[in-house]
């Protein structure tokens, strides 16, 4: 694959990722290759790689027919995906409390949540993306390569479910995350790994809640 072509594909990847993320693209829907083709402005060859990287990140799957649809993620699964983070995202919230690395870019990331709580309210979309930000940033602390993976796998799989639908979460939100960076910057790893399963117990409960009582 040419380097044109690469570059193509990431985008078209990045591009159709997002939809999926946000539910512009929904559960079932089919990836069809000239579609996004138009759609993107560019060639079927890097929509294919794209779709193909869709599939093998579990964003997508392959119909009964065979066609690439986007993937729907359950409650029983997302419920398995929330107990696997739990048990990695509380290592990571520990170990990066013992590296005391990467502190500044944590701080900065307080400054955005306490913005949030202060100021007018986040949409959906900038809610979710400094969540990321701030699971992500914590896992690349924690200094290891394959639980940076898993837990961006996972995260990325948590986000497919919620889809910023549970406006409800964003303040206490806030507050949790809060609590997890106060406690990493503290250098106190019981107290992060702590923050961070009660932020995790505190999603989980409001997922359940939200499929139960949706209004």
């Amino acid at each position: 694959m040419t380097d044109t072509v690469q570059t193509l594909s990431d985008s078209a990847f990045q591009r159709i990722k997002a939809m999926i993320l946000d539910g512009t693209l929904e559960p079932g829907e089919r990836l069809s290759e000239k579609k996004f083709a138009d759609r993107l402005g560019v060639s079927r060859t890097p929509v294919r790689e794209a779709i193909s990287q869709l599939v093998s990140e579990g964003l997508a799957v392959k119909s009964a027919g065979g066609a690439p649809v986007v993937n729907s993620v359950s409650l029983a699964d997302i419920m398995e995906i929330l107990h696997v983070r739990s048990l990695l995202e509380c290592e990571a919230a520990r170990k990066a409390a013992l590296s005391g690395k990467g502190m500044e870019e944590l701080m900065q990331l307080r400054a955005r949540f306490v913005d949030f709580l202060e100021g007018p309210p986040p949409s959906a979309k900038e809610h979710s993306s400094l969540d990321m930000q701030l699971h992500f940033t914590i896992a690349r602390m924690a200094g290891s390569k394959l639980l940076i993976e898993l837990i961006e796998g996972l995260k990325t799989k948590t986000q497919m479910f919620d889809q910023g639908s549970i406006p409800d979460r964003m303040m206490p939100g806030c507050h949790e995350h809060l609590a997890i960076i106060d406690a990493v910057t503290a250098l106190d790893p019981v107290a992060a790994a702590a923050a961070m399963k009660e932020h995790l117990t505190n999603v989980r409960a409001a997922i359940i809640s939200h499929i139960y009582h949706p209004f």
